[in-house]
């Protein structure tokens, strides 16, 4: 029977006060303390996953190992805490009632009234305690929303359930706001305690209260939050606003949240905290020797958590390098003819960003082509890296109208086509080619071998086309070398230009493995080659 301890982090008065960011904060806190700490994220949205939500609805998708397209926050996880989310990672209400809808077809519950209490409601204990495992100790799970919202009442219930049935084992972090008034030059406690007695009224006691605020909020203040809200006063942590998410840990510990969290659970003789590599991480981060601008071409560069996985992986890889990467946003529809010379002056590399439709792929053919004869680094990522095999058909193999027949379903050359498997299915969610799939490299003489150092690897995936095999004869007669296949489908998953400084497209997504202690190869190699003179 497995001993893990319970979190459960809510948040109140507004969305985005960053329960994810807390959430991963305190994880890597607890790691330090020598603790096995995985994160679950709660959604109440009625999707099944968010596979397939508009990026300008929900961000960035986030593909575990095994699969599961899952919210953002769980991309965070991951690069803090550097161990691999899977599908019981995220659950959301739509796959919560799939699950309940399809028993009760299949005649489980015999006869009874299928009712939100007990049995959604245990459905989603079931997921929360599926986590674990005699290789955890502390499972944290966040619930999405804000506390009131109508869709997180069944979470509140299951979580007001479960700190009963676990005593001190489980415990209640609330994120709340502390608004600043620059008119009377005061911090607000008035929607924090509204948001406590919201929690209060739903069955839910808060143990720690961790209060967003531009400034500090002082000691009387946190008094008077405790008085009203029922909890010790050093169980109010501030939680400021920081020049960078991953200060964030730094903060929270010296509020020593993770103290207070490990006392209330009950831990005895508390490990000394260790986090050295995040503590290097950020010396560097701060103290760069070098600088580079990186422009990221996209179609949803307005909302930024679209690309929230490559940005965070081209800081890692700048890191690596000590060195600043400033990210240039371009939007793939800005970029003409005769403005592209503009738009990336001063800019050392280009990374064009997946997505789907058509879209923007004008703009990207454009950008792709610059990168090419300007000899600029360039990494090309799924759609990205289609584009880029598009772009060459066209301009250097003479395929005038080569395309994709995501975009062009009658080309003469199809030269990226719809996966064989794909062909025949109906329902887009879950459907694409998902998670993890083994690479075999090619040339060892490659900037992708150097960057990996080995010859086999594992990338995730999410994508329906991939480059026509039909194909290969004209591009091996070229510069175009495909380094990188699937093994035991032959896909190609990477190519390289021959006679270019650093140019690589990849039918994966390497943005999903980087983290802090662990910075993806790829991007690592792609920013040693933008320091680099021509």
């Amino acid at each position: 029977m497995s001993n893990c301890k319970y979190i459960f982090v809510t948040g109140g008065v507004t969305s985005s006060l960053g329960k994810g960011i807390v959430a991963s904060s305190l994880a890597v806190l607890l790691q330090g303390r020598g603790l096995r700490v995985t994160i679950q994220k709660l959604d109440p949205y009625l999707n099944v996953d968010p596979g397939t939500l508009n990026p300008y609805e929900h961000g960035e998708c986030f593909v575990t190992n095994d699969g599961a397209e899952t919210d953002l926050d769980l991309g965070h996880y991951e690069r803090f805490l550097s161990v691999p989310m899977s599908k019981r990672n995220n659950v959301t209400t739509g796959s919560v009632y799939e699950k309940i809808i399809k028993r009760e077809r299949k005649g489980d519950f015999l006869g009874k009234t299928v009712q939100v209490i007990p049995h959604v409601t245990n459905e989603i204990k079931n997921r929360i305690t599926a986590l674990a495992s005699k290789n955890q100790d502390v499972i944290i799970t966040e619930i999405g929303g804000t506390v009131g919202d109508i869709e997180s009442l069944p979470y509140i219930e299951t979580v007001r359930q479960l700190k009963f049935e676990k005593g001190s084992d489980a415990i209640v972090i609330h994120l709340t706001l502390v608004p600043y008034l620059s008119a009377t030059e005061e911090l607000k406690t008035k929607p924090t305690q509204h948001s406590v007695k919201n929690l209060l009224q739903l069955g839910v006691q808060p143990d720690v209260l961790v209060c967003r605020a531009e400034i500090n909020l002082g000691k009387d203040l946190k008094n008077k939050i405790a008085l009203f809200c029922n909890v010790n006063s050093d169980s109010v942590i501030e939680s400021i606003d920081a020049s960078t998410i991953y200060d964030v840990p730094l903060l929270l510990s010296k509020q020593k949240l993770d103290l207070v969290v490990l006392e209330k659970l009950g831990y005895k003789n508390i490990k000394r905290l260790n986090i050295k590599k995040w503590n290097d991480f950020l010396i560097k981060l701060k103290n760069p020797t070098k600088k580079v601008k990186i422009a990221i071409v996209g179609k949803y560069v307005e909302l930024k958590d679209a690309y929230k996985s490559i940005s965070e992986s081209l800081i890692h890889g700048g890191v690596f390098n000590n060195c600043e990467v400033k990210i240039k946003w371009v939007h793939s529809e800005d970029v003409k003819s005769k403005s592209v010379a503009n738009i990336f002056r001063n800019c050392s590399g280009i990374v064009v960003a997946p997505g789907f439709g058509e879209r923007g792929i004008s703009g990207k053919l454009i950008t792709i082509q610059y990168a090419r004869t300007k000899n600029i680094s360039f990494l090309g990522i799924c759609l990205g890296m289609q584009m880029a095999v598009v772009e060459f058909a066209r301009n250097v193999i003479g395929l005038k109208t080569a395309h994709s027949t995501e975009i062009n379903a009658k080309t003469k050359y199809p030269v990226i086509d719809l996966m064989q498997n794909q062909k025949v299915l109906l329902n887009k969610g879950g459907t694409m080619r998902l998670g993890s799939y083994k690479c075999k490299l090619l040339n060892k003489k490659s900037k992708t071998f150097n960057a990996y150092k080995k010859d086999l690897i594992e990338e995730r995936h999410r994508h329906r086309y991939e480059f026509n095999n039909d194909f290969l004869d004209e591009f091996k007669k070229s510069d175009m070398r495909f380094v990188g296949l699937n093994p035991e489908s032959g896909l190609v998953e990477i190519l390289e230009l021959k006679n270019h400084k650093w140019f690589v497209g990849v039918q994966f997504h390497p943005e999903y493995k980087s983290t802090v202690t662990n910075p993806h190869p790829l991007f690592k190699s792609f920013i040693k080659s933008t320091i680099l003179k021509k």
